[in-house]
């Protein structure tokens, strides 16, 4: 097993898997708003010659939640139960290399209670069933065509896509999710970069690929306009953006990092993004949290220590109730909604 699988296989299994999961959720902190019970259904999104996009859609809804079983996940919910209201904001999120769609369900949860349409996909060649897209030139090309896809999919044919506002769309990325989420709004990463970086700093990123040494061309991005606001935390890979990436990024960027990251440094990748970025750019850095603590927390740390545990005296559940109630507001703010 290599590297890779032995760190981020599990992660689908270990972010909550007991039926108390949502007893050890955080209770978000935001202003007094309206709170849904969530809607929740699962989905198979086509993209064009490949197989479809498993994803699950979560959603604000008034029908009444009951326990609902996700594979070994236990959440609150009202399965396929009819959308709250139209006119809803949207947040796609994008998880880490490895995870799944459940990656970040604390998040989901937490932003459908508040009033948005999430959606997180499973992307295809790089999660924890299938890996086969990791490292090769069209990992983050497929990743960002997977958002692109899912964008079209829900305002499109998803039953319910007409109750969502097509101008208010925002974007969650984590790790492989934030690129994934910068190339979507408009980042170009260099290739280019990767080999040179990789000869001077062989850091965790470098060991994904089977060849970093190798020159290697650019593939075709995906970049989709309808999103107007993205969050990112722990940017993987962000020493493949250079001084002209971003230029055609216009949508405003919240970025998150954990002062005890080892996998992903800050140096090359947090920093490198946040001087290439506008200076108005919103920054939080979470002191005493690692790479993985931005995964929602585990009812029992103890069972996956190594993905569960984080640094003595950090609180998963508090930080994360810290973080979803800041995603709320951000994205309240930069999509006017709702």
């Amino acid at each position: 097993m290599n590297v890779k699988n032995r760190l981020f296989a599990p992660l689908f299994m270990a972010t909550v898997t007991a039926s108390a999961a949502l007893a050890s959720l955080p209770a978000t902190a935001v202003a007094a708003e309206q709170m849904y019970q969530v809607g929740f259904e699962q989905a198979a999104i086509p993209d064009t010659d490949q197989a479809p996009i498993a994803a699950i859609i979560w959603y604000p809804t008034t029908a009444e939640a009951r326990d609902v079983q996700i594979g070994l996940v236990a959440i609150k919910a009202a399965p396929s139960a009819p959308i709250a209201r139209s006119g809803l904001p949207m947040v796609i999120i994008s998880h880490g290399t490895g995870a799944g769609s459940i990656s970040h369900v604390d998040t989901a949860i937490a932003l459908a209670q508040a009033g948005f349409v999430v959606v997180t996909p499973t992307h295809s060649g790089d999660n924890y069933e299938d890996e086969s897209s990791v490292g090769k030139p069209a990992w983050f090309a497929d990743r960002s065509r997977h958002i692109v896809r899912t964008i079209d999919f829900m305002l499109g044919s998803w039953r319910e896509g007409s109750n969502i506002d097509k101008d208010k769309i925002g974007i969650f990325g984590f790790s492989a999710g934030a690129a994934t989420a910068l190339i979507a709004i408009g980042g170009e990463p260099d290739l280019g970069r990767l080999a040179p970086h990789c000869a001077k700093q062989p850091e965790f990123a470098c060991q994904l690929f089977p060849a970093a040494e190798a020159a290697v061309e650019n593939p075709s991005w995906s970049h989709d306009p309808r999103i107007s606001a993205a969050a990112i935390a722990a940017p993987g890979l962000g020493f493949l953006f250079g001084p002209d990436s971003f230029a055609k990024v216009k949508a405003p960027v919240q970025i998150w990092a954990g002062s005890d990251d080892k996998i992903v440094p800050y140096a090359s990748n947090t920093a490198n993004v946040r001087a290439l970025l506008p200076k108005t750019t919103e920054y939080r850095q979470v002191q005493g949290a690692g790479h993985l603590s931005f995964l929602a927390p585990c009812p029992d740390p103890s069972v996956m220590p190594a993905i569960c545990t984080d640094k003595p005296g950090f609180a998963r559940t508090a930080f994360h109730a810290e973080l979803n109630g800041a995603l709320i507001t951000f994205f309240r703010a930069k999509l006017a909604a709702p």
